[in-house]
């Protein structure tokens, strides 16, 4: 028997396809948990845990599966099985997984729902990746400009089974233009014939379709909202984005952010679910990229050969030298990355940020240079202890300087600023703090 898997307190062998235990765990289990749980098996004994559920658990369950398990099992069941769990699914979810689905077994799946979630999926499913119009839902309640708040709580009564965001209602109106939204405390509190539209927000946080997801993520953060409703260029109301979607979304490009801060290209599954030849793919490339910035050392330390072998000591501090102007940029580069993304800091900034950054990075540069300053007279004298802390000053201000600023350029040639952090930062910085470590060795010591 393999070893046991520990959810929600509840000891699982996984051996045992039948058990007491296991049949009790399914049956009381969170979805999430239970979720959890089929991934850790084979495909058949989750399939047969995922089939011991009613249609409305099983899809539940099936929507915290990651969607690499969600395609395997589609693909597994029957078409009527499928559609059955994919006709329960919340919309954004069930478009998800059409979109990783083969086109055949998308044409399939379409045929299998019924003629609403049919225009639904294919109403969701156009948007690109990364968009609010790929990340929203169709789960939501619009009312009518004229009605009253006991119409309201009446129709909401009526809709409240088939949809899952009832706590703020969109006003539309017959053009299905974005009036307002009134929240669900609004109207219970509201006397029975108050019209809705004097009660109602007429002017609403709202997003664009082609809005990038981390701008609705950090909009929905911003005001503390559950959803956002997204619009279209004529301010026509085309879904809404939950908290809970737009936190998913964050996690997944945080994420993101940090496989580029170590130069690999973003994953588009688990670490441990990832083959070797995929995770070989998606680091040999900058790892390849990088070793030409790395020449650029080795050239400066070519150059300096003469200066090298008159002082040797200076070898030793080397490594101190070149690893604190690559930790100074990681530094900066990690700050401004990090505000990028969540809109603290704009490419208006940049000029502001330089000159505050010169301080810092000055006032950095000469406490490293007074620690080591010390060791650089033991090691070799006044004149290689004041070579050192010249360096020191000047590699700390390069280093913090290019990842301050790497950031921002990147950004400006339309690429990831994630990708200006660790390894790429540490290889500029070290072949600068090579050629200025030994061209002031080279000035003071006459050489």
């Amino acid at each position: 028997m393999s070893t046991s898997n520990l959810y929600q307190g509840v000891s699982i062998p996984e051996a045992q396809a039948d058990s007491t235990e296991i049949n009790y765990f399914i049956e009381s289990a969170y979805p999430v948990d239970i979720a959890a749980f089929i991934e850790s098996l084979d495909l058949g004994l989750g399939l047969t845990h995922l089939l011991k559920l009613d249609v409305e658990k099983r899809a539940q369950v099936f929507s915290y599966l990651d969607l690499e398990t969600q395609v395997q099992f589609a693909n597994a069941l029957s078409h009527e099985a499928l559609a059955e769990i994919a006709s329960k699914m919340a919309s954004d979810n069930r478009v998800d997984l059409y979109n990783q689905l083969e086109p055949s077994e998308q044409q399939q799946l379409l045929e299998d729902l019924d003629r609403e979630q049919r225009e639904d999926v294919k109403r969701l499913s156009v948007y690109a990746e990364k968009t609010a119009g790929a990340l929203m839902s169709s789960e939501y309640v619009t009312l009518a400009g004229n009605l009253t708040a006991k119409q309201a709580i009446d129709q909401l009564r009526h809709e409240a089974p088939k949809k899952t965001a009832i706590y703020r209602s969109y006003i539309i109106d017959a053009e299905l233009r974005l009036l307002g939204v009134v929240r669900l405390h609004e109207l219970i509190l509201a006397s029975d014939d108050t019209p809705i539209s004097k009660i109602m927000d007429q002017n609403p946080v709202k997003m664009s379709i082609d809005d990038a997801q981390e701008d609705v993520a950090n909009t929905i953060n911003r005001y503390d909202l559950t959803t956002i409703p997204i619009v279209d260029a004529n301010n026509r109301l085309v879904g809404i984005v939950t908290h809970d979607d737009a936190a998913d979304a964050m996690q997944q490009e945080t994420t993101e952010d940090f496989h580029k801060a170590g130069t690999v290209e973003p994953l588009t599954q688990s670490v441990m679910k990832a083959s070797m030849g995929l995770l070989y793919k998606k680091r040999v490339v900058w790892l390849s990229l990088l070793i030409f910035g790395n020449l650029f050392s080795g050239a400066g330390l070519a150059f300096f050969e003469e200066t090298i072998l008159a002082y040797v000591s200076l070898v030793f501090f080397l490594p101190l030298l070149i690893d604190s102007s690559g930790n100074a940029g990681s530094q900066s580069a990690t700050l401004m990355v990090r505000a990028m993304a969540t809109g603290d800091v704009t490419m208006k900034d940049w000029k502001k940020l330089i000159s505050r950054e010169l301080v810092i990075a000055l006032a950095l540069g000469l406490t490293m240079a007074l620690l080591v300053f010390p060791v650089g007279v033991m090691r070799g004298g006044y004149e290689i202890a004041m070579v050192i802390g010249l360096t020191m000053v000047f590699v700390v201000m390069v280093g913090s300087l290019v990842g301050l600023s790497l950031p921002f350029l990147l950004s400006k040639l339309k690429l990831d600023p994630a990708t200006a952090s660790g390894p790429l930062v540490t290889t500029i910085a070290d072949a600068v703090g090579v050629v200025v470590y030994f061209s002031i060795a080279t000035s003071l010591l006459d050489l």
